[in-house]
């Protein structure tokens, strides 16, 4: 049964990094606004298009064959000038010139507090759709990205081992993850790495070199270390010259994986996560429920207050770390 609702228009953009699946998302706000005789919009490029004014009518036909496809139709930036309310006010009152009731936005933490700056300062509601491939957000198990970044890295590091195994090399496979660990923890493990290094946990070279020696005396003739680029001992290309210093025997190369892991279809995972979160968003904005990030916790839709998914983020699962250092031992 459909519902009566006070919303006529609403806008859908995308902000920040972009994520495989963000089609998707796009696509199912666009249509299950449709559905409840909403007219959608489309912002181009986050937050700066929303200062210039870069929205247009966004028909459902125009999302047809969208949702196999990486990156964003909608384009996306990153918006310093939308920290400064002078700019926020601009922001805000091209939305009302455009008619624009609500925003769904779709994208990570500095896309949820852009959202609810603009709620602060003007009341204007929003609905945040966790759309980032590092899986760091608070209130949510999943992130729109995440699944389909994870097979990106696991394919290349599968590719990574056939030529370590051929040259008998040791490989540092530096992933994206500035802040969070969560690509490299699980890549790590479904690539048998020797070693997984993640900003959430200190990092000991001397451990390290011990790890692996003992691997070698288990004649191992090759190896993977996974890197995340936020680790604290600065990135693989600097992990990989302590560790050559301290153990020259080592043919040692480096390789880092970069925005391969954001580009790409989407997996079915994604697809679907997308689809139901998209759904989801318009469904709040319904129901009168704003300044909130939608999430999916064991498999049910959640709400976030935008404050509360901004302050937290999610934390890397000990038990994963558990299973790490064992397999690798």
């Amino acid at each position: 049964m459909k519902k009566i609702n006070e919303v006529k228009r609403i806008g859908v953009m995308t902000s920040g990094g972009d994520a495989p699946g963000m089609n998707a998302c796009i696509r199912a706000v666009v249509r299950t606004a449709t559905y409840y005789g909403i007219e959608t919009w489309g912002v181009r490029r986050g937050y700066e298009g929303m200062i210039e004014n870069e929205m247009e009518e966004l028909p459902s036909g125009d999302v047809g064959n969208i949702l196999q496809r990486g990156g964003t139709m909608l384009r996306s930036a990153r918006s310093k000038r939308f920290h400064e309310k002078e700019w926020r006010q601009k922001a805000f009152l091209h939305l009302k010139e455009n008619k624009i009731d609500a925003l769904v936005v779709i994208g990570g933490d500095g896309t949820f507090r852009g959202a609810h700056a603009l709620y602060k300062d003007f009341k204007f509601p929003s609905v945040g759709v966790p759309g980032t491939i590092d899986n760091d957000l608070f209130g949510t198990d999943l992130t729109i990205g995440y699944d389909t970044a994870l097979n990106t890295v696991i394919d290349a590091i599968d590719k990574i081992r056939d030529t370590a195994d051929a040259h008998n090399r040791l490989f540092f496979v530096e992933v994206m993850g500035r802040d969070a660990g969560f690509i490299a923890l699980r890549t790590g493990i479904a690539g048998g790495a020797e070693s997984i290094l993640i900003p959430e946990a200190k990092t000991n070279v001397n451990t390290l070199i011990r790890t692996l020696e003992t691997g070698f005396r288990r004649k191992k003739q090759f190896g993977i270390v996974v890197v995340a680029e936020g680790d604290d001992e600065g990135g693989a290309f600097a992990i990989a010259e302590k560790v050559k210093e301290k153990f020259t025997s080592y043919d040692i190369r480096v390789s880092i994986l970069g925005h391969i892991q954001r580009g790409g279809n989407p997996s079915c995972q994604d697809r679907v996560l997308a689809s139901r979160l998209g759904k989801g968003a318009v469904d709040a904005l319904v129901d009168k429920k704003h300044d909130v990030m939608i999430g999916i916790q064991n498999k049910n839709i959640v709400l976030t207050p935008f404050d509360k998914a901004t302050k937290y983020h999610q934390e890397i699962d000990p038990e994963l770390m558990h299973l790490a250092e064992i397999l690798s031992s």
